[in-house]
């Protein structure tokens, strides 16, 4: 599926980084707290992590979006996200009612302090954000600048921070003469959603599934769990559900009929439905996929099992999810999660919920719309699920070692030399490649893929479950290792850096207008594609190389 949304996808996998922390934070405040091991430290532990979360996002955003993921990204994250926020409260202008209770200086300075580390906390997720966008960029477009001598010091990665640092001051302004203007901006999308009732929650809801093969659903409830609504300093419905606000929870507890009762009821009738002869091969599989669901929730691979078979059949689950938003909210239902919704959460935040039993009922009748909707769509239209193919579908095994897996699908994905990077996010493989079309799909699907997504260019998303990441991890490792691609025995491989050799490959300086080297990428143009020396080019560039137009050569040499 080929969608025209690739330039946006680098956001959406920059956010889970941040997210990804939350677990662990909602574990440690939870078991803390009085109605669990009362012990206050552990609570403190947690309570510093939603605290922080503005850094924890300048810092994982710019790092999602640096190539390589360089730490160095991170640090200038920090930077700017610090520069900004401090920054700010200079600026802030205090209300006179604020410090009108105190006579001595000394306390009302320090209630003037208080008033603006409170305030600006309630932007503290955006800056973050903005602050991981910026120095994600200013990495990718300055990592490899070159200072006169007598600066060098300061050039290449260190350069960064430093101009993090300066693009702070900007934020600073930003957030600190406009924070009346973005105070009233966020307050009013807040009254806004908050007035919109069952509407608002059926839209995002609804929004929320149908987003998920974009991979950009992300972005839809970074907005709903990290900005919408304020409780004591603590802004979006997650940071509030755990801040003990009895009003939060409204845009996560639809999720967990969905997410514990649907989507295991789709798995059921995919396995019901199978031909006989099939059920034993695909019901490991299928039984797999509903237990992540029902424990972690983690549904995409289930639903990319009928997303592209039945699209109607997946409209119709997200309208669904947007009704059960609503059903939840109606019945007074307050559920949250720090990961997903999923009984692992809902067992650990049951002691912060509203009426939570009350998803049980719920979720019976959602398991058998689920499972009815399933069986006669399947039937009916004689939809090819797993076990019902023409040909025996092809399980991947347990059998086989993931190291296994990795080095197919990098076969499968057309070799190292065509993969330009490689991501990940909680489900999925995020890929550049040299050339999209050397993709077999059926081979991945093969390896254990749930489904391929083509956003558009050179972008590419393999659905593989819980173990993406993982499985992305062990591709770099193949990728990095590489042996040479058709090198001849006898000849002597080139440096790997842009040096007389690569200018004599390339057809000699007459035909050399650009040459540089760039994490570990030297790229080239020529006036004479016809005089370059590939031979010699594919010796130097043991991890692959290619024109990608007529005459401009980027070849992979190793970092």
């Amino acid at each position: 599926m080929r969608l025209g949304l690739d330039r946006l996808q680098p956001l959406g996998r920059a956010l889970m980084l941040p997210i990804a922390v939350l677990p662990v934070a909602g574990l440690l405040l939870r078991l803390g707290q009085s109605d669990m091991l009362d012990i206050a430290f552990i609570a403190a532990a947690g309570q510093a992590i939603f605290a922080n979360l503005g850094l924890l996002f300048a810092i994982g955003v710019a790092v999602g979006l640096a190539r390589e993921n360089n730490g160095a990204a991170g640090l200038a994250g920090a930077v700017a996200f610090l520069v900004t926020v401090e920054g700010g409260k200079v600026l802030l202008t205090v209300p006179p009612e604020v410090t009108a209770a105190f006579a001595e200086q000394a306390t009302r300075d320090l209630a003037t302090a208080a008033w603006k580390t409170k305030e600006l906390a309630k932007l503290s997720v955006p800056a973050g954000i903005l602050s991981g966008l910026v120095s994600g960029w200013l990495y990718n477009r300055y990592s490899g600048i070159k200072l006169p001598d007598y600066l060098a010091f300061f050039g290449g990665r260190r350069f960064v921070p430093i101009a993090a640092g300066f693009a702070g001051l900007i934020g600073a302004a930003v957030f600190g003469l406009g924070f009346p203007i973005l105070e009233g901006a966020i307050d009013a999308l807040s009254r806004w959603v908050v007035s919109a009732g069952p509407i608002g929650l059926f839209v995002y809801g609804t929004l929320n599934r149908l987003l998920i093969v974009t991979g950009l659903h992300h972005i839809l409830n970074n907005i709903a769990w990290f900005i919408i609504g304020d409780y004591h300093g603590a802004t979006g419905d997650l940071n509030r559900f755990f801040a003990r606000d009895p009003s939060a929870g409204a845009f996560m507890s639809g999720h967990f009929p969905v997410m514990m009762f649907g989507l295991p009821a789709a798995c059921l009738a995919m396995y019901r439905s199978a031909l006989p002869d099939r059920r034993k091969a695909v019901g490991g599989m299928l039984l797999s996929l509903a237990l992540t669901s029902l424990l972690t929730g983690v549904t995409e691979p289930i639903e990319f099992t009928f997303m592209f078979l039945a699209p109607l059949l997946y409209v119709l689950h997200a309208v669904l999810t947007g009704i059960a938003m609503v059903v939840m909210d109606a019945l007074g239902v307050r559920l949250g999660f720090g990961f997903s919704a999923g009984l692992f959460d809902y067992v650990l935040n049951y002691g912060l919920a509203t009426r939570p039993l009350m998803l049980f009922p719920v979720g019976a009748a959602y398991f058998a719309i689920y499972y009815f909707a399933f069986r006669y769509c399947i039937r009916r239209f004689n939809l090819k699920t797993p076990g019902r193919e023409t040909e025996p579908a092809t399980v991947a095994t347990a059998s086989s070692s993931s190291d296994d897996q990795a080095a197919g699908i990098v076969r499968a994905l057309g070799g190292s030399s065509n993969l330009v990077s490689i991501d990940a996010c909680t489900t999925r493989l995020r890929l550049k490649l040299v050339d999209p079309a050397q993709v077999d799909e059926a081979a991945l699907k093969a390896l254990g893929a749930r489904g391929v997504v083509r956003p558009g260019g050179n972008a590419l998303q393999v659905v593989l479950g819980p173990i993406a990441d993982r499985v992305a991890g062990e591709m770099r490792a193949l990728s990095h290792g590489a042996p040479p691609v058709a090198a001849p025995a006898m000849a002597e491989p080139l440096p790997a850096e842009p040096n007389a050799a690569w200018v004599a490959a390339l057809g000699g300086a007459a035909n050399v207008l650009e040459l540089s080297i760039s994490a570990g990428r030297v790229r080239a143009r020529v006036a004479n594609p016809a005089a370059i020396q590939r031979g010699a080019i594919t010796q130097a560039a043991p991890r692959g190389w290619n024109e990608v137009s007529p005459g401009v050569i980027h070849a992979l040499v190793g970092f």
